[in-house]
């Protein structure tokens, strides 16, 4: 179906051309799904765009060959790369959101396609509109015709993407990170359905990814790409189970699954003694009976019904659940970034809920609760360097002058392994992970007593995530903080975290210690969420040789 030979790409920037991707070699069959794995800026999503002849404007495809049965794409006219895309090759894209027009209907945006490659008529196109929301299972598809991208959930507006990638009936469908900040009951139902409409059309896919776990399970044969080069391919039990490359070897280990320890993450230059947990003492924070309810066009919504649970000292607590479950609502209120409706919030004996969140902004609690956002970026001020940010708490909520305040910044900067040097540059200069530091060591500068991290590792490539779990570890055992871990990857929690609480709409099903909870889980939710996490544990059997101990030729 599809024949890339030799490909490179690329890209002039104010320093010179840079190389994107080198020497790529690939070839899809019909009805095969071929994983492409790697992580950020290994040219995973390059290679795709390179494919669709959609590259920003300051790149381009230097050498190479890209053949779609028999269509030589690479010297394809501009009209004929216009019919290609959507009728013969469709694409969804990483961020839903971004990919849908804000202001335009999601039903018209699936006639625009339909219209365009003359799928439709006025006549009959909102009717065929509706038929493919429904194919991707969405309920009452007709009047999510007329719903705007904003009232949709994340993983709505991912099915509607879908529905217009495959609205033309393509012969190949590109799938990048389909589900990235999703959380894995849906990821589970979108990958279902990718792979069961794939089945139906006997459709070719490719599946782009950094979560080795999702490409075990869905795909036939699997890439690796390294700094825009390939560098090992085969189906996913020859490349977890036998892998030869060290840079593979390096990503299977770094992948959380069953039976590994938080170390074991690291790559061999930086194994360490595993982290000692600290003692666990009395309860720190209470909350009781909390509830928090929002005004809605047909009636009250419930976020968080009658919800208790305690967080002890230098205990480390999970928050898991679906999105919309009440997570990110419960951390917030207790960070009094919300106010609660009813309940209460007791915080060393005081009882937070009294206090509104603009008079708990000034209370000498402040600096004992802080948080750590899931989006490492949109929560850095992209006007302040990184000194900036990590000193702006500093500012607020100590006395301590600028003298102090830098020599402090300097301390934190080390304590998260962020070098000096970057402490200069903005976020926009920053990696996903220096990002990640920052955000930390900000959290941390004021030595809270309890931090809230929500899901800070959630878009991070598995090295770099694996990195902060350890510094969250180590963190933790130094300065003998509690966490309040708020996240959907169970094996992250299982890693990191004493104990779990499981909410489902708003209330909790099931709360206990992390390992009862995981091995013998009582709720059937729970169960549900345990069976969708993708995992590669099945593919690295007790005979496998362990990478972390070099064994791999």
């Amino acid at each position: 179906m599809l024949s890339i030979k030799n490909l490179a790409v690329t890209f002039q920037t104010r320093k010179g051309p840079v190389e994107a991707v080198r020497d790529v070699n690939l070839k899809l069959a019909k009805a095969e799904t071929l994983g492409i794995v790697g992580e950020s800026g290994s040219g995973k999503s390059v290679t795709s765009y390179a494919l669709m002849r959609i590259l920003d404007a300051g790149g381009s495809i230097t050498a190479g060959d890209i053949s779609y049965s028999n269509i030589d794409l690479r010297n394809a006219s501009s009209k004929s790369m216009q019919d290609i895309r959507g009728r013969e090759i469709s694409m969804i894209f990483q961020n839903p959101r971004a990919a849908l027009n804000p202001i335009r209907k999601v039903g018209l945006q699936i006639e625009d396609v339909l219209r365009r490659h003359s799928r439709a008529t006025r006549y009959d196109a909102k009717e065929k509109a509706i038929k493919a929301l429904e194919s991707v299972q969405i309920k009452n598809a007709e009047s999510r015709y007329d719903a705007y991208p904003f009232e949709l959930s994340g993983g709505m507006c991912q099915r509607v993407v879908i529905a217009i990638a495959l609205a033309c009936d393509p012969k190949v469908l590109i799938a990048d990170e389909p589900t990235t900040g999703l959380d894995i009951t849906t990821q589970k139902t979108v990958m279902d359905l990718i792979k069961q409409l794939s089945a139906e059309r006997n459709m070719s896919s490719i599946l782009i990814t950094h979560d080795l776990g999702l490409a075990a399970q869905y795909c036939d044969r699997i890439v690796v790409m390294k700094d825009g080069a390939l560098v090992e391919e085969g189906n996913p039990a020859q490349l977890f189970h036998h892998a030869q490359h060290e840079y593979t070897q390096k990503l299977v280990a770094a992948t959380p699954r069953k039976g590994v320890t938080i170390r074991e993450l690291l790559p061999k230059n930086m194994q360490l003694e595993e982290p000692e947990r600290p003692a666990i003492g009395a309860p720190l924070l209470e909350v009781k009976n909390l509830v928090k309810t929002y005004k809605g066009k047909s009636g009250p919504v419930h976020a968080v019904k009658d919800i208790s649970f305690t967080v002890k000292k230098g205990a480390s607590v999970a928050l898991v659940g679906e999105s919309g479950c009440g997570k990110s609502t419960t951390s917030s209120m207790i960070a009094r970034l919300l106010d609660p409706t009813s309940g209460e919030i007791l915080f060393d004996g005081q009882n937070l809920a009294q206090l509104s969140a603009k008079s708990f902004a000034k209370n000498d609690l402040r600096k004992d609760i802080q948080m750590v956002f899931q989006d490492a970026t949109d929560s850095l001020n992209p006007r302040f360097s990184a000194q900036d940010c990590i000193e702006e708490p500093l500012r607020h909520l100590t006395d301590l002058n600028r003298g102090s305040r830098r020599f402090k910044v300097d301390e934190l900067a080390d304590l998260v392994g962020l070098p000096k040097t970057l402490l200069s540059r903005y976020p926009h200069q920053l990696s996903g992970g220096q990002k990640a530091r920052v955000g930390i060591a900000r959290a941390i500068a004021v030595d809270p007593k309890l931090l809230i991290l929500d899901e800070p590792t959630a878009a991070l490539d598995v090295s770099i995530q694996a990195i902060v779990l350890n510094l969250l570890a180590d963190l933790r055992a130094e300065l003998g903080m509690s966490y309040l871990f708020v996240s959907h990857d169970l094996h992250v929690v299982q890693l990191l975290c004493d104990e779990v609480i499981v909410m489902k709409d708003g209330q909790i099903v099931e709360q206990g210690l992390t390992a009862d909870v995981m091995q013998t889980p009582k709720s059937d939710y729970t169960k549900s969420l345990l069976e969708a996490a993708p995992s590669i544990s099945n593919l690295i059997t007790n005979n496998t040789p362990n990478p972390r101990k070099g064994e791999f030729a």
